[in-house]
């Protein structure tokens, strides 16, 4: 199946086109979206990057959609609703936020390949053999040591850290016996560093458990993430940033009253 890839990070496009290989397809690429337009025939899918230099991405897409009925996934490094709403409302069959991992993009491909089966007046033999259900790989998962005998495995419901600490079974986090409000993600990465305070977790370990072992873009996410958390937290000092590795839970050697955090 022919596929075009309209992304005008190199990088990002390589990796695309490398992944769609692996899996049985044919691909194209454009780079920018008067390129996508005019390499639009015989393409049986698109997956449309929204920051193009010509043209919005919003706009690529709604001329693809005048035209023709082919599925658009659409890939962001943006997930603000204005954005999601609006490349639907463009004509987009889905919307993929980065970083995002090759499993979920590849299932998120077949279900759109799915929906469109018998898009355009094909026949449904015709279109099934154009979407042909892509393999999915299947993370393999952690080994866990075994347990001793009459032992059982107990993960601890509190992990704390001075004045910090948070409940696991719970996924509240508290400061000073304050409750802090944090997202999903927020609560994972705290989690993550409170299991060892003062050890340095590495970029890559941490988007691997966090995020997913098979994330596609930018760590860029993670540091939003930290400065967010460090924001919730009231003090940089929280999270030390280990430049070039990662980073470190350390607690404030002081939280004065007058002082920052």
């Amino acid at each position: 199946m022919d596929v075009l890839v309209v992304e005008d990070d190199d990088g990002m496009a390589e990796a695309l086109q490398q992944m769609l290989h692996l899996h049985g397809h044919d691909t194209r690429r454009s780079d920018t979206g008067t390129d996508a337009l005019a390499s639009l025939p015989g393409t049986k899918l698109v997956l449309l990057d929204l920051s193009l230099p010509d043209l919005a991405g919003h706009e690529v897409c709604r001329r693809i959609r005048e035209n023709s009925c082919v599925p658009i996934v659409v890939l962001s490094g943006s997930d603000h609703e204005l954005d999601r709403v609006t490349a639907l409302y463009a004509g987009a069959d889905d919307f993929v936020p980065k970083p995002f991992s090759r499993h979920e993009l590849l299932a998120r491909i077949e279900a759109v390949l799915r929906r469109s089966t018998c898009c355009c007046g094909r026949s449904p033999e015709d279109a099934a053999a154009d979407s042909a259900p892509l393999p999915v790989p299947v993370p393999r998962p952690r080994r866990t040591p075994p347990e001793s005998a009459g032992e059982q495995a107990v993960a601890p419901d509190k992990l704390r850290a001075g004045p910090l600490w948070l409940d696991t079974r719970t996924r509240r986090v508290f400061l000073d016996d304050e409750e802090v409000r944090v997202t999903r993600k927020e609560f994972d990465l705290l989690a993550m560093l409170l299991e060892e305070p003062g050890t340095v977790m590495q970029r890559e370990d941490i988007m691997a458990r966090v995020w997913d072992e098979n994330w596609f873009g930018s760590t860029r996410t993670l540091d939003v993430h930290v400065g967010s958390l460090r924001g919730k937290l009231g003090s940089t000092r929280w999270i030390e940033t280990v430049r070039g590795v990662g980073y470190r839970l350390t607690v404030p050697t002081a939280l004065g009253s007058g002082a920052e955090r």
